[in-house]
């Protein structure tokens, strides 16, 4: 157990029945009345972020997270399947819990979270950025660089993604997880 004063980004709580990640928080003391918390929660099983308002030193149940590294392996109709690096010891997890599912390639890493006591999976982050080939694009025309226009390119693993005039078949591209969007291109 846990009190208010404990609150920190990051921290996993248990509350109203669900699995919560505090986003933000805050302190407030006003000039009358009791102290107060609020905060930002984020749910596990929904994905809903809600605002709650604690009482100041109200008891909040802590959850216990592991964060562990896997190797995705692949996809079938059971979902997808991960290595953990440290024991090989094969996992799979269904779409859901995963960030960007359009962007996992055979081999890559990822971190997938843990609810410790129960070694129930709640979420599969992906690195930042990855790096993947481009296997299709319009080509570009020469001297059509002025503007900041773009244009769709599939990638390796079938997704799309808008990219600058400039990028061609065969190039790689640095791609950002967390929105899908074009990043930079990768010199070899």
């Amino acid at each position: 157990m846990a009190s208010t004063a404990d609150f920190k980004n990051g921290l996993c709580i248990k509350f109203n029945g669900d699995l919560y990640k505090i986003l933000e928080f805050q302190h407030v003391k006003p000039g009358k009345g009791p102290a107060f918390v609020r905060t930002k929660l984020q749910s596990f099983t929904s994905g809903k972020i809600i605002d709650n308002t604690f009482n100041s030193g109200v008891k909040i149940e802590t959850i216990r997270m592991e964060t562990r590294k896997y190797q995705y392996l692949f996809k079938d109709e059971s979902g997808y399947h991960f290595m953990n690096m440290e024991d090989f010891e094969q996992t799979f997890l269904p779409e859901d819990l995963i960030n960007a599912p359009q962007f996992l390639k055979e081999g890559n890493e990822v971190e997938i979270l843990f609810h410790a006591e129960e070694e129930k999976a709640l979420s599969c982050d992906l690195p930042a950025f990855v790096i993947m080939e481009v296997t299709y694009t319009e080509p570009g025309i020469k001297g059509d660089t002025a503007t900041n226009t773009t244009k769709p390119a599939k990638i390796e693993t079938g997704a799309e993604v808008r990219v600058p005039l400039f990028i061609n078949e065969g190039d790689k591209i640095k791609i950002d997880t967390r929105t899908g969007a074009y990043s930079e291109r990768v010199k070899e």
